[in-house]
């Protein structure tokens, strides 16, 4: 009799049970479904990024100016100009305007190089030389290291797009970048060449903090100078203006660390800002890389967890009339379990 009871009690606790597991998986599921739609929403919210965009606009033909690195019999020379960064970014592109010589073919571009400045008086050795006029709103004497983009190490792939065949610029700046107080040259005259645009691709991206920078890009060519067109300062439509706009500066290597302003101090003419754009995104988390895409369909999507229906409800009261059968205390049911009679599990 004995056996025929066991018999029977495991006859009729399998339904019950299997009520029981269906009702945990059900819940199980539901959570799991519930935590993939909340990380879906989670990713998401961190994919968000608002895009960077800063320019200074067309070129306005009133200056050129000499930007190349060093090469043989040659000086490094190098021209920067400002931009803003009110929250921190990440910039995956630049481009920048300039002349080449009439006839070279945009092949003979052979390097560019691109690096970012603080403002003056970060990253500046004191006390100061007296080789130049001021050094206020002046790019900082070394570029932030983190920021330099070069071709020739790989982390900057360039192309060239021919713009004009012919533009000519009113004045110039190449060799005439003298120290206090020969400083004033009133520049070098007209010069016309090729205008060409360059972007830029930075791998990996610069990331930077909110403030305030210089942009300085190098072109070495195979012939001749990149010469960097000047753009209308204030800036202007289709450019995106900012307050603190600071004109552009220029140095070479025998003036090094020290920087010259080229409408200021060399040509004795209005301030003048150059032609470039940077391209970029918001880096809201601070980690410096650019936010990957993510699609919303790649994860699982359902309503959130909702209280469990009659029918598993029932399961559960099985759940807890079987745990009694076994003799289990009522101390680990529920309240209106406790008050019901326990039923008998014989098939009498």
């Amino acid at each position: 009799m004995k056996n025929e009871r066991n018999k029977t009690k495991t006859i009729n606790e399998t339904p019950a049970l299997r009520r029981l597991g269906r009702s945990v998986l059900t819940a199980l599921s539901t959570k799991k479904i519930a935590v993939g739609a909340l990380a879906a929403v989670m990713l998401i919210s961190q994919a968000s990024a608002d895009p960077y965009f800063f320019s200074t606009g067309n070129p306005d033909g009133k200056v050129a100016t000499l930007s190349r690195p060093s090469s043989p019999g040659k000086l490094q020379t190098e021209t920067a100009d400002d931009f803003i960064v009110t929250n921190s970014i990440v910039l995956n592109e630049a481009t920048f305007t300039g002349l080449i010589p009439a006839g070279a073919a945009l092949s003979s571009i052979g390097q560019v190089e691109v690096e970012v400045y603080h403002v003056f008086p970060f990253d500046t050795g004191f006390p100061l030389s007296t080789n130049v006029p001021t050094r206020t709103n002046s790019p900082s004497d070394v570029e932030i290291d983190s920021a330099t983009r070069d071709s020739a190490k790989g982390s900057l792939s360039f192309t060239a797009t021919l713009v004009s065949s012919s533009f000519t610029a009113s004045n110039s700046v190449v060799n005439g970048i003298n120290k206090k107080p020969a400083q004033r040259t009133n520049g070098e005259g007209p010069v016309t060449g090729q205008e060409v645009t360059i972007t830029v691709r930075f791998n990996p991206p610069i990331s930077l903090p909110a403030d305030n920078y210089f942009f300085r890009p190098e072109v070495l060519l195979d012939s001749g100078d990149f010469l960097w067109l000047s753009a209308p300062k204030p800036i202007v439509a289709p450019g995106t203006p900012f307050a603190a706009d600071r004109q552009s500066w220029i140095r070479n290597d025998a003036l090094a660390p020290d920087w010259l302003r080229i409408g200021t101090d060399i040509t004795g003419l209005a301030p003048f800002n150059a032609t470039f754009s940077l391209t970029g995104e918001t880096d809201a988390d601070g980690d410096g890389s650019a936010t990957p895409w993510i699609c919303a369909r790649a994860l699982p999507l359902a309503p959130l967890w909702t209280p469990p229906d009659a029918a598993s409800r029932k399961s559960r009261r099985a759940a807890y009339q079987l745990l009694a059968a076994r003799g289990k205390t009522t101390a680990n049911m529920s309240p209106q379990l406790r008050k019901r009679p326990q039923r008998s599990w014989s098939k009498a």
